[in-house]
């Protein structure tokens, strides 16, 4: 790892969205637990798998950002010289009972540069361009690992009040939580 004081952020551009975007960003993440609800009660199971982007899933990745940027949204990115090492994302349309919320789709920090407080600079950051979309709460339809859960908790999301049908479908398995802006 780089000294920390040459990570720097901003907000990305059409522009930044070339092929090669993602080449040195490594998404790995093995998991041994996982949170589930059952009966409306959370908890914890024993479920080993390993999260890990290649070529293609990170050009589908590249592609979703710009349709993000292109249709409202933000992306904000973590860069080290010129290399983005982590991001977050969040979509332009609001949605919920008083159209309180927007999705924040993507947060990842590249696998080298975990626990150095990236992932909480970049929430924060796309908590600020949430706002600025009008927005009163982040809807984060949350990969269930032990550890991504952890970091949601500890940033201060709970449990989300109105559930997104249409987000759920896409990933019945991850869960649905918020965070007041």
């Amino acid at each position: 790892m780089t000294d920390r004081t040459k990570i720097y952020y901003r907000t990305l551009q059409q522009s930044d969205f070339t092929l090669d975007l993602l080449d040195s960003f490594h998404r790995y993440q093995e998991t041994t637990r996982v949170w589930y609800e059952k009966d409306g009660e959370y908890l914890l199971k024993e479920d080993q798998f390993i999260d890990e982007w290649d070529d293609q899933k990170k050009q589908q990745v590249i592609s979703s950002l710009q349709v993000c940027v292109a249709s409202g949204g933000a992306v904000v990115g973590a860069f080290v010289e010129n290399a983005l090492i982590g991001f977050a994302n969040v979509e332009g349309a609001r949605f919920g009972s008083a159209g309180q919320y927007v999705e924040l789709p993507y947060i990842h920090v590249s696998n080298e540069w975990r626990k150095a407080g990236l992932g909480r600079s970049l929430f924060q950051q796309i908590c600020d361009q949430a706002r600025q979309l009008g927005a009163k709460k982040l809807y984060i339809a949350a990969h269930p690992s032990e550890e991504t859960q952890h970091f949601y908790r500890q940033v201060g999301c709970t449990y989300a009040m109105e559930i997104n049908e249409e987000i759920l479908a896409r990933e019945p398995l991850d869960i649905q939580m918020e965070y007041l802006l």
